[in-house]
């Protein structure tokens, strides 16, 4: 036994013994009085004190006077003020369990008119499909008279009025992907336009004659976009196509770099330049291969609206509470609603077809999960591969026989690791301006709409030919005899 431990065991043995040797009146320092007829308590037999006990126990490894557990005096680290303020929870209580719901959150839809000034259907020419866009127009052309005179010696061009961002969304998603970016947007550029597609099988776009599956070729979606762009400006009354910034996330990245690549706009159309969200041609192909593994573990439906709402937000699909507010409601539909109107009948005939390809080997109820996805994301396998083989050779450009060869390009990324050898190539060689928001998700206009609308803004203003003032033509210099 080590001679700490001998000098322990002997003041452990001396405080028990003032223990009892003294009563709490007489450590306060007063007198006990015994009250007559009562005896004294017996008194308490103490072990005698042995060093050569406490050898013999040395040997043997243990100490029989020396406490398994912490008393409650200054030399136990139970009565130490640090132990004091640890709070240990009851067995039943999940300390570490995730919160349910979102109570301080609210998780009610948003309507499109928040975000939009009005929505329009448009028919086709040949009455084959009707495009369901949302708008908000762009400020018009500035009068001649309000124009400022250009410099002695230079000339301006004239003033086009605002932008018009044409944004096209992925596949499974809808217009309204885009209405808290097209709001910011316009915070920073109020004289910009937004125009918001229903690519066929998404959201209210309708096809006269529903099929299965839908024709969901880069081609005919490309075309829809050209044909919905040149409907709204018919139906606006424009006299003139507003300056173009397109905008597509993912299979929509896929449908603007098609539309600039191919000579599909008329020559009057002036695009500056063709902005692509997250997708790349080589990350895009890898990922295809484990997409009906993500399909399967999806949920089938939800009970409610606002259940599909907190599963995006939950899951992470979209990180941002707001936007998913707005878009997740156009990707579901209410498959036990009854409609009246001609329109709404038929996406819901179109998408009870859906739903019942999307259901389960065992079927269900048709009521137990309400709301189902409105666009069938396995029925539209057969496209995928076309989507994206040759995206990256069409965006930088190479070969373009549309608008696109002049034009701004822009690449905005969740992350560097998506960019294959082509882009590297391309970026590097400075065809294209990359930006990359590491903090965000797939969805990164729904996850950051102000970064990316800042960016889109940033874009457009070094792109804007209007604000170009032009050296003055040698003819004119030689007119008014001036020398060359």
């Amino acid at each position: 036994m080590s001679e700490l431990q001998k000098k322990w065991a002997k003041a452990r043995l001396s405080n028990s013994m003032q223990a009892h040797a003294y009563t709490p009146t007489q450590a306060m320092g007063t007198t006990a009085i015994p009250v007559p007829g009562t005896a004294l308590p017996p008194p308490v037999s103490l072990p005698e004190f042995n060093e050569l006990d406490e050898e013999d126990e040395d040997q043997f490894g243990s100490l029989s006077s020396i406490p398994n557990h912490p008393q409650d005096d200054d030399s136990s680290s139970a009565s130490s003020v640090s132990s004091t303020g640890t709070v240990i929870p009851s067995p039943g209580r999940a300390l570490f369990a995730r919160p349910q719901g979102f109570p301080n959150r609210s998780l009610d839809p948003i309507p499109w008119t928040t975000y939009f000034e009005r929505e329009l259907f448009l028919p086709s020419s040949d009455g084959s499909i009707t495009y369901h866009v949302y708008l908000t127009s762009p400020a018009p052309p500035a009068s001649s008279g309000t124009t400022s005179s250009p410099a002695p010696g230079t000339t301006t061009k004239p003033s086009t009025g605002g932008p018009l961002f044409v944004t096209h969304h992925g596949a499974g998603s809808s217009a309204l992907s885009f209405a808290v970016l097209g709001a910011e947007i316009r915070k920073r550029l109020p004289s910009a336009g937004i125009l918001s597609l229903d690519a066929r099988g998404h959201g209210l776009t309708t096809l006269s004659t529903p099929s299965e599956p839908i024709d969901l070729s880069l081609p005919t979606l490309s075309q829809d976009l050209c044909n919905a762009i040149l409907l709204t400006a018919k139906a606006m009354s424009w006299p003139e196509i507003p300056p173009l910034i397109l905008v597509g996330h993912s299979l929509g990245g896929a449908v603007v770099t098609e539309l600039a690549y191919q000579p599909l706009l008329p020559p009057s159309a002036s695009l500056l330049g063709y902005a692509v969200l997250d997708v790349v041609e080589g990350s895009a192909l890898d990922a295809l291969q484990s997409m009906q593994t993500y399909l399967s573990t999806r949920p089938q439906g939800f009970n409610t609206l606002k259940e599909g709402i907190e599963w995006h937000v939950r899951s992470r699909t979209i990180r941002n509470s707001v936007s998913a507010r707005v878009s997740v409601p156009a990707l579901l539909v209410d498959t036990t609603a009854t409609t009246t109107t001609t329109t709404v009948t038929t996406v819901t005939t179109t998408t009870t077809v859906t739903t019942v390809t999307e259901q389960p080997p065992s079927p269900q109820p048709k009521t137990s999960k309400p709301w189902r996805w409105r666009t069938d994301l396995s029925s539209t396998q057969p496209f995928w591969q076309g989507w994206f083989v040759g995206l990256s050779k069409k965006f930088l450009g190479q070969g373009a026989k549309g608008p696109g060869r002049g034009a701004g390009k822009m690449l905005l990324l969740a992350g560097t690791d998506r960019l294959d050898t082509e882009l590297t190539i391309g970026q590097m060689q400075g065809k294209y301006a990359l930006q990359v928001f590491p903090e965000a998700g797939h969805f990164v206009h729904e996850d950051l709409p102000e970064k990316t609308a800042v960016a889109l803004v940033d874009f457009y203003r070094r792109n804007d030919r209007s604000a170009l003032v032009l050296p003055p033509k040698v003819s004119e210099l030689l007119a008014q005899g001036r020398r060359v």
